[in-house]
């Protein structure tokens, strides 16, 4: 437990800082007013905490000022505000401290690294379809050697006329990263990033993964926990996510938000009626 808990601004603090205000040219004051709005003030957190809700409930809002008030490592840039350093300036923590290794991951990095995984293959297929002309023109040119400036077209020409075309093309190109889909790339990133004993927070990391993939990392998650001293602080919408052992989840469709086991969740409780409406059919 690297953290223990977490206050967000209350509406004392946020009306004291509207009374400072001078200019009012602003149209929006983000962070302030999201979370005293739903009136979530405080997390008491365990090795597994979950902030479930709806799109607009505040869960990401709460990520990104735990993760800015904390100094954790990131990658993709956020909504960040004008207002982020007051705001943060009025929130408190308590715990043992985080580890330097300790980040946020969240949707964005994910979708920027499959991304840039996209723009490395485009760079790979153009190079690759250089280097097969590269090779037709090598292996049958007619090539007389004639001064020392021609030795590295010496080189090519018999490389070219002792390998394959394939071999030739090989040697010289590193293998396409495309080998694995979206959800195994996605997968791939969050086994990459998270290490042992760190503070880690995920937003909406069921993005990209199918129930199989989500599965897996919920298998991942746990053991990170369990054996590699992790903690983990996650938005999702998942039920998959949702019923991890030993989870607390904050509901922050609640007004105020309340803690909830996941079978009393307003998501979950739709796929259960929905597969109950068509248990019969699967039967079949």
């Amino acid at each position: 437990m690297f953290l223990d808990w977490f206050t967000f601004a209350d509406e004392d603090s946020e009306f004291q800082f509207f009374l400072s205000i001078k200019r009012t040219c602003y149209d929006s004051y983000y962070p302030f007013r999201v979370l005293s709005g739903a009136g979530f003030e405080r997390i008491d957190f365990e090795p597994l905490t979950i902030l479930y809700g709806g799109n607009g409930c505040g869960k990401t809002t709460a990520l990104n000022v735990i993760a800015e008030k904390l100094g954790l490592l990131r990658d993709a840039v956020y909504n960040r505000s004008s207002f982020f350093e007051e705001y943060t300036a009025r929130c408190a923590f308590g715990g043992s401290g985080c580890p330097q290794e300790s980040r946020i991951i969240t949707s964005d990095d994910v979708f920027d690294f499959m991304l840039n995984l996209r723009m490395i293959n485009a760079g790979i297929d153009r190079k690759r379809e250089e280097l097969f002309e590269d090779y037709l023109d090598a292996k049958y040119s007619d090539f007389h050697f004639r001064s020392m400036e021609d030795i590295e077209r010496l080189r090519k020409v018999n490389l070219a006329r002792r390998k394959t075309q394939s071999k030739y093309v090989r040697g010289r190109l590193m293998d396409n990263v495309r080998e694995r889909s979206n959800g195994e790339s996605a997968f791939s990133y969050f086994t990459e990033k998270i290490g042992e004993n760190a503070l880690y927070l995920l937003d909406e990391p069921e993005n990209s993964l199918s129930p199989a993939r989500q599965l897996e990392l919920v298998r991942f998650l746990e053991d990170s926990v369990r054996f590699f001293g992790c903690q983990f602080v996650i938005s999702t919408h998942s039920p998959f996510l949702l019923a991890m052992r030993g989870a607390k989840i904050y509901d922050m469709d609640e007004r105020p938000v309340d803690v909830k086991r996941w079978t009393q969740l307003e998501n979950v409780r739709r796929y259960y009626d929905f597969f109950k409406e068509h248990e019969k059919e699967f039967g079949r």
